[in-house]
């Protein structure tokens, strides 16, 4: 990097901060901070949505896959997630965006406590608070492995910089900030993945041309879909794992749904995220794909092809804006994953823990909501320190074992709690699918894998916990029903828009919180639903 390079970047945070800045004029309340009020248009929510489901991970990680093994990095990520968000377009962005509109409240997990009960609640939100302080470790430590191949500045210092960065606009804007510099950084996203798609594409003539590539011994097997440890299983079970991940059960993306005006909008924004998914990440795997013709890479997984690449092949100035947009990734994904864990923290778990907290106004709420959006980003630039020990190993192994693994038994009930055909399943069946599965996968990770020569499969340790949990959840809810009326009303009102059967039965109100913006709460904090 050069003076220009140092310039594009440090222009490029100082916008970030102004966003931030902007947007905290638009933040007056909780409701605000975490749904954006419900105000944000479709087409916004579907770009911030799309955005947010990026880190660097891709330019480290799936580069690696990529230089490894070719298109399977598409066919295995990106297209099980298009596919999953198209599915889930109609199945969960409506009913996520009914919490907020219709229950009135302003975490993904705030309604479980009338949908299951307390407990269920509790341990759907602690143990989803820690995987993402785990999850977002990674995504630091993966900004941070690109920064050092460019400026040679240590893993830490990397992980410094950018946790600060974005811990000054996303604690001071709330989710409005979260999603208008996301809409900048897509934007940014759009000029370095053509740039870089270009000058791959100008290199291919001494190898064929853009057809005839692919006849090069380098990369022989590049063109097949499934290679390696991902074949049909993993891509099965991925799909599984993606339809429940990116459609709210890593609880960011459900804040995009749940900041539409309504569930229209909603499905509208799902489905804008869904195509993106499908044709923007070819953009940016093919360089990736042509790598092994253009560098060596210097790492034993290839996470270093990508930067390797970028240096030799562009110039200064796109350089520098090509790393913005690895920053621009990882930036949208952990600012937004902190608004999700502070809205978790200060409506779910705060109100259990302090009495106090149950009668928060407007002003402590937001300030329990931004202190608790700067101590994630705290803890999970903690853990970034840690990937690539024995305890985490690398970036992909924490993304794809860790997360993958770990969000079907959490994610099981709180999407499945949204559905009429799940009714039955009460807290018993909620709580004994979530301990099992995240049982499940100790076992499948741990001891048996120690137990089995060669380990266990990729495929198997990530898609036997989800299916642990999903088969527990049925079967418990038939064999030990538990629809209350209560229940059903939660289940009837994120089912219709109003007027239908959900009127019928009252549904009690969620767990008491610091009060929405719209005044609908009672001095108790207590929330009627509207029709």
């Amino acid at each position: 990097m050069n003076s220009l390079d140092w310039a594009v970047l440090i222009g490029y945070f100082a916008v970030m901060v102004a966003i931030g800045v902007w947007s905290h004029k638009r933040v007056d309340s909780v409701s605000d901070f975490f749904t954006a009020g419900g105000k944000m248009p479709w087409w916004l929510s579907g770009i911030s949505h799309h955005m947010s489901g990026y880190s660097a991970v891709m330019f480290t990680g799936y580069a690696g896959i990529a230089y490894t093994y070719g298109v399977t990095s598409f066919v295995t990520w990106s297209f099980p997630i298009a596919l999953g968000i198209a599915i889930g377009s109609k199945l969960f962005a409506p009913r996520i965006n009914r919490l907020r509109s219709r229950l009135h409240v302003a975490s993904p997990l705030e309604y479980l406590k009338n949908r299951y009960n307390l407990q269920t609640q509790q341990a759907l939100a602690w143990s989803g608070m820690l995987l993402k302080i785990v999850d977002v470790g990674a995504k630091w430590a993966a900004i941070a492995t690109l920064l050092s191949v460019f400026t040679g500045i240590s893993l830490n210092q990397g992980i410094l910089i950018t946790g600060v960065i974005t811990g000054i606009y996303c604690t001071i804007g709330g989710l409005w900030a979260d999603a208008l510099t996301e809409l900048g950084q897509f934007i940014i996203q759009l000029l370095a993945g053509v740039a870089m798609f270009v000058a791959v594409v100008l290199e291919l003539g001494d190898h064929g041309g853009f057809f005839g590539v692919w006849d090069e011994p380098a990369l022989q097997g590049h063109g097949k879909p499934l290679v390696g440890p991902y074949g049909t299983v993993f891509l099965l079970a991925f799909l599984f794992i993606k339809l429940f991940e990116y459609n709210g059960g890593m609880l960011n993306q459900a804040q995009r749904y749940m900041a539409t005006r309504d569930a229209r909008e909603a499905e509208r924004s799902a489905r804008l995220s869904a195509v993106l998914w499908l044709v923007w990440p070819v953009v940016l795997f093919f360089p990736m794909w042509m790598s092994p013709l253009l560098v060596e890479s210097q790492k034993p997984d290839g996470s270093d092809s990508y930067g390797l690449m970028t240096e030799q092949l562009l110039p200064h100035g796109l350089l520098g804006l090509v790393i913005v947009g690895f920053f621009s990734h990882t930036m949208a994904m952990c600012s937004s994953d902190a608004n999700a864990i502070a809205a978790v923290f200060t409506r779910d778990v705060a109100p259990v823990l302090s009495k106090r907290a149950r009668s928060w106004d407007q002003r402590s709420g937001l300030l329990a909501a931004r202190v608790t959006t700067v101590l994630f980003l705290g803890l999970s630039m903690a853990v970034a320190t840690q990937v690539n020990s024995p305890t985490f190993k690398d970036i992909i192994t924490v993304v794809i074992k860790w997360v993958a693994g770990l969000m079907g038994p959490i994610a099981i009930p709180m999407m499945l709690g949204l559905l009429r055909p799940f009714r039955r399943s009460g807290p018993t069946a909620a709580l004994t699918s979530w301990a099992l599965g995240l049982l499940a996968f100790w076992l499948v990770n741990y001891p048996i894998n120690w137990a089995v020569e060669g380990g266990v499969p990729l495929e198997y340790q990530v898609s036997i916990p989800l299916a642990v949990s999903l088969v527990l959840y049925i079967l418990i809810g038939f064999v030990k029903p538990e629809d209350t009326p209560e229940r059903l009303a939660v289940i009837e009102t994120v089912n219709t828009d109003g007027g239908g059967t959900a009127a019928a039965v009252p549904v009690p109100a969620p767990a008491p919180a610091p009060a929405p913006a719209d005044g609908t709460e009672d001095t108790a904090g207590r929330t009627p639903v509207k029709d």
